[in-house]
C-alpha cells in the first residue's frame, strides 16, 4: 500500500536497496527504503529523509532512533512489530513519503508534487 502510494510520484522506480531492503527511487536517488537487516518477517521498518519534521517524528513511540549518518543528514527509522497498528499512522507515514520525496527529487519534480502539509 505505501509502496503503491509512493509509485505514483513522478519519475519513480521500485528496486533493491541494500540487501535485504526495497527501497523507493526518483531517478537514480532513494527516498523511501523499505526494511532492515535482520528485520523478522513479520516486522516492518521505513527509512526516510525528513528535513522538516525528523525532530517532531522522533518523540514517537513507533520511530527508532537515528544514528551517525542517518541522523546527521535526518533520516527517520519507523518501526513497526508485528502487534503495532500501521494502519493508525498511514497517512502519516504517506505525509513522510512526500516529504522525503520532495527533499530528494530534483526540484522541478518537488514541485509537482508539491507537499500539501508536511506531518
Amino acid at each position: 500500500m505505501l509502496a503503491a502510494y509512493g509509485l505514483t510520484f513522478p519519475e519513480t522506480t521500485a528496486g533493491l536497496g541494500l540487501p535485504p531492503s526495497r527501497a523507493l527511487y526518483v531517478r537514480t536517488k532513494t527516498f523511501c527504503i523499505f526494511g532492515a537487516k535482520d528485520e523478522p518477517l513479520d516486522a516492518l521498518t521505513l527509512i526516510m529523509k525528513l528535513p522538516i519534521s525528523a525532530e517532531m517524528a522522533e518523540t514517537l513511540p513507533f520511530v527508532l532512533p537515528s544514528k551517525g549518518w542517518y541522523k546527521q543528514h535526518r533520516w527517520v527509522h519507523a518501526h513497526f512489530g508485528p502487534d503495532d497498528d500501521i494502519f493508525a499512522e498511514l497517512e502519516t507515514l504517506k505525509g513522510w513519503m512526500r516529504q522525503s520525496y520532495c527533499a530528494i527529487a530534483p526540484k522541478k519534480l518537488g514541485r509537482v508534487v508539491q507537499p500539501e502539509a508536511f506531518v
